[in-house]
């Protein structure tokens, strides 16, 4: 079968009762999108702009004279802090402080958001066939998908309005809240014409998720290397080949730049639009581009539970792996060359140092728990592929033959426990081969790697929280799961600079580890997270094993 098919005829005027026919029953569906997602949509909105709140707060504490803020702002305008950061413009002021501090998370957080919002109610609708049972009523071709891009763009705009609003609220100029609410919404308007068309390209939600969010990695990237590629503030031409460098190029709390929001705002309606295009000639089900016939006969490794596991879960074990290993190297790079910039700004320093006796082992065992990061999500992603498998309806097949439920279930766990463990060594092992060159000191190698291998218990806890939710609460599991893992990110990363208590940033998983280098190796922390990631386990798969299974 054809996956572009001709266009339906319509005996309609063309351009009156066909275009309007199109849309129909658009106001019933976008409440219905809203009453689905309402949660995912505010928890988006109230983490995104609570953290700009709390940031500044902790700012205007740890920086409440000029002189601090200038001092900080020589710091910011470097490579390896505009690599991670971006370009510092207006950075001796509070607003630039703080658009250095948050401006690059809000950004890719808010990419994400669109990204996975979409699909979910876009091609992972199309995937288990409610979509086409949506259609069977009185409802246009256009309009669900319309209904959808609204939405998500909806939040964009609102999350971006109001961090405008409430950076004015915190006593900041006006223009320059409003321009950095306005590119943030950009970007997320941006990636959601990108998860559109990703969502038409390919035929299941895993793979236009996967590519629009390689897009958004690409993008990232390639604003890193353009801007320590930049002279000063002044961007490099490289950086308007990303949409992540077009919303920067706004310059909020600088120069305030609005023209650049039309390319992100075009980028957003352009991809929305050749996506209708494409959706209107295209097989319900089916992806422009064509799915790869499989050999007439599967291999003996697919008649395992193991087999099929690695099948399944091949293309983002490959690809967490290979990100991981480029933030380890990229992490190596720069750490040295933090450390040397930030010896002359004491306060600062102390801020990155926290426990360590040195800047240099503060910034190596911040940006180790980094890795960590990356190696544990991909870990809570693969741990949750067993609720998608069992709402999907695919689990009761495969039980249908000499497997166990905990068996299968264990399987999938365990290969996500081994492979972000393989993660977390191979990361490790980059960022100290790219460490100890910068330092010229081999020893680096091995002190790093085991700095990441201590993650492996709190990655364990993380998994643990996905197994516990997927037997006891499985309609909730996958949400409630990633907000446990946002929570402890945020936490181990800025949770001094919220002024949280040692005892609440010490119960997050991540944090509670040694940040080796810069701390004393204590193993008594690592037990207790491995006691505590063997009781959710235990719990979760006993319950698996007894309830029923639910589809979605």
């Amino acid at each position: 079968m054809s996956v572009l098919a001709p266009a339906r005829p319509t005996s309609a005027t063309p351009g009156h009762a066909a275009p309007a026919a199109a849309f129909t029953a658009f106001p019933e569906l976008s409440r219905f999108i809203l009453r689905r997602n309402w949660l995912r949509l505010a928890i988006w909105t109230i983490v995104l702009v609570g953290m700009v709140a709390m940031v500044f707060e902790s700012q205007r504490v740890a920086f409440p004279t000029q002189e601090s803020r200038d001092a900080y702002a020589a710091v910011a305008n470097t490579p390896a802090v505009a690599a991670l950061t971006g370009l510092p413009y207006g950075a001796g002021t509070l607003g630039g402080i703080l658009n250095i501090k948050i401006w690059m998370t809000l950004a890719v957080s808010i990419g994400f958001a669109s990204i996975f919002l979409l699909t979910r109610n876009g091609r992972a609708e199309e995937e288990n066939g409610r979509t086409e049972l949506i259609r069977a009523g009185a409802v246009g071709h256009h309009a669900y998908s319309l209904a959808n891009q609204l939405v998500v763009g909806g939040l964009s705009v609102a999350i971006g309005l109001l961090i405008g609003v409430t950076c004015i609220g915190l006593g900041l100029p006006a223009e320059g809240s409003l321009a950095m609410g306005a590119s943030i919404a950009g970007v997320g308007i941006a990636f959601l014409g990108i998860a559109a068309l990703a969502g038409q390209l390919t035929s299941t939600s895993r793979a236009a998720n996967s590519l629009a969010s390689i897009v958004l990695g690409v993008s990232y990237l390639v604003r890193a290397i353009a801007d320590v590629q930049a002279e000063g503030d002044t961007p490099s031409p490289l950086s308007w080949v990303s949409p992540i460098g077009w919303a920067q190029n706004m310059r909020s709390f600088g120069e305030n730049t609005w023209w650049p929001l039309l390319l992100l705002v075009g980028l957003g309606i352009g991809g929305c639009l050749v996506a209708g295009v494409i959706e209107s000639r295209r097989d319900v089900g089916a992806g422009v581009l064509p799915d790869r016939p499989g050999p007439a006969r599967a291999s003996r490794s697919l008649a395992t539970t193991l087999g099929l596991a690695v099948r399944l879960e091949r293309g983002p074990m490959i690809g967490w792996l290979i990100g991981g290993m480029v933030g380890g190297a990229f992490y190596g790079g720069v750490a040295s060359a933090m450390s040397d910039l930030l010896d002359s700004n004491s306060p600062y320093a102390t801020a990155f140092m926290g426990q360590a006796d040195s800047v240099l082992d503060g910034i190596v065992g911040l940006f180790v728990m980094a890795t960590a990061m990356v190696a544990a999500a991909f870990a809570v992603q693969s741990a949750t592929s067993v609720r998608l498998e069992e709402a999907s309806g695919r689990l009761e097949p495969q039980l249908a033959g000499a497997v166990s439920r905990t068996r299968w279930a264990l399987t999938h766990y365990l290969l996500a426990a081994v492979w972000g463990t393989v993660i977390l060594v191979a990361s490790g092992l980059v960022f100290g081969l790219s460490f100890a060159a910068s330092q010229s000191d081999p020893d680096q190698v091995l002190r790093i790697l085991g700095a990441s291998t201590a993650y492996v218990p709190s990655l364990l806890v993380l998994m643990g929280v996905a197994v516990l939710l997927t037997g006891w609460l499985p309609r909730q599991a996958i949400l409630i799961t990633w907000i446990v893992y946002g929570a402890s990110v945020i936490i181990a990363m800025f949770g001094p600079l919220f002024s949280l208590s040692d005892e609440v940033i010490d119960a997050t998983p991540l944090a509670a580890t040694p940040r080796v280098p810069g701390v004393e190796f204590d193993a008594l922390p690592l037990l207790v997270l491995s006691v505590v990631a063997l009781a959710l386990w235990i719990l979760g798969l006993a319950r698996f094993r007894a309830r029923d299974l639910t589809q979605a």
